[in-house]
């Protein structure tokens, strides 16, 4: 597979990267840990190199990677994060450097690895000022513990104030088709800093497959029961713009996943997007985008068909948002 540089900071990853959330946590009751060990060994033997990961997962997630990269532990970069209380999104922020430090200390311990390649800030602590929380990963780097420093859903003042203490080499947020919030100043100031872009839920949590309807049943535990966007109703109306993917899709003989993907890859050359499965076939569908070349006229004619579509239903609940772009 193709590797891109994100950011000016030497970071190379493979051009679309593995989001590990899934395998244990948050949609659903996830995969046998041996299944999922499978599947990200399967992903590293289709040439993907850039693994997703948190402390917010649960401890399994992070032991879950660890375990099924520590054969090729040095050709593949693994991301994970710090930044909520106890580790739990529910309890709130919690970035303070000795928490931050506490955090690497247990995650290299369940990853059973002597550092972390990339580190995110999972969302941006308004309690802890940013200088202190790049600082403690400033001095996590120099200690050899933590190789590229990243945020995640942070906003522009967030990313300048941090990128002034230590060089912020990528930012993690939503971006896809069905949400483009980020082109309006996070990816000019990308752009003009040098910090590489990785785009989670690049298939909008799955409805840019065309897999979900008005009618799909989520299990109990799926975060995505409470997000706004995923009610029946914003389904329904959300139905639209997979149908104008699909017709594109088949036009250019691949799926609508394939082209939500393409198109992603196709905004930045230092964007890596991580989409998330628990099904191999998925991950070979989800590759395979890789392979999708969107010439200039697919782009316009894409761009065009988002203009008819209005998309219904906030990305998550007005709880959530609190946290988002601080």
């Amino acid at each position: 597979m193709e590797k891109r540089k994100i950011g000016s900071s030497g970071l190379e990853v493979s051009a679309l990267g593995l989001g590990c959330m899934g395998l244990s946590f948050g949609l659903g009751p996830g995969v046998p840990p041996a299944e999922a060990i499978n599947l990200i060994q399967a992903a590293v033997d289709r040439g993907v190199s850039f693994f997703d990961t948190a402390e917010a997962y649960g401890e399994l997630n992070e032991t879950i990677v660890g375990q099924a990269l520590a054969p090729v532990r040095k050709q593949v970069v693994i991301a994970t994060k710090f930044g909520f209380k106890n580790g739990a999104p529910a309890e709130g922020m919690d970035s303070r450097p000795e928490r931050i430090r506490f955090v690497v200390e247990q995650s290299l311990q369940r990853m059973k690895t002597d550092y972390i390649d990339l580190l995110y800030q999972h969302r941006v602590d308004p309690n802890v000022p940013m200088a202190d929380v790049a600082g403690a990963v400033k001095d996590l780097i120099q200690e050899g513990k933590v190789k590229y420093f990243g945020l995640s859903e942070a906003g522009v003042a967030a990313i300048r104030s941090a990128h002034a203490v230590q060089p912020v080499s990528a930012l993690q947020s939503e971006y896809s088709l069905w949400w483009r919030e980020p082109e309006q100043s996070v990816l000019p100031t990308l752009e003009e800093l040098g910090i590489g872009f990785v785009p989670f839920s690049p298939l909008g949590k799955g409805f840019l497959t065309g897999k979900i309807d008005e009618n799909t049943q989520f299990d109990k535990t799926d975060f995505r029961n409470t997000v706004p966007r995923f009610a029946p109703e914003a389904r329904q109306a959300n139905q639209a713009l997979v149908e104008l993917l699909g017709t594109i899709a088949a036009d250019k003989q691949v799926t609508p996943a394939q082209i939500a993907l393409a198109w992603l890859l196709a905004q930045k050359p230092w964007i890596a997007p991580i989409p998330g499965t628990t099904k191999l076939h998925r991950l070979e569908e989800n590759l395979g985008a890789a392979q999708v070349q969107l010439t200039a006229a697919d782009l316009q004619r894409i761009e065009q068909a988002l203009t008819q579509v209005e998309i219904q239903g906030a990305r998550y609940s007005a709880q959530a948002q609190q946290a988002i772009n601080r």
